[in-house]
């Protein structure tokens, strides 16, 4: 059986996309406090929902680059 292995690069690239994804999870919650009037508290006491959309973000977009991905392969199969 082979062993796979994954390259430093990539697991930075993918530690990038995820904060970035958690980024746009805090801005999303930083939104809400502000619209809903609550409290700063919120940023604190709502962390493990923040954390769990930046996941569903992270996932979603592994999907979106999945299809890229699959559709430039496809291209370039026709192509050449």
């Amino acid at each position: 059986m082979k062993d796979i292995t994954i390259s430093g690069k990539s697991i930075k690239l993918e530690i990038i996309i995820w904060l970035c994804c958690l980024c746009a999870s805090v801005l999303i919650n930083i939104y809400a406090i502000i619209k809903y009037n609550n409290s700063w508290l919120e940023l604190i006491t709502q962390l493990h929902i923040v954390l769990l959309l930046s996941i569903v973000f992270y996932f979603i977009t592994g999907i979106i680059r999945f299809g890229i991905y699959s559709i430039h392969k496809l291209y370039l199969r026709t192509k050449g």
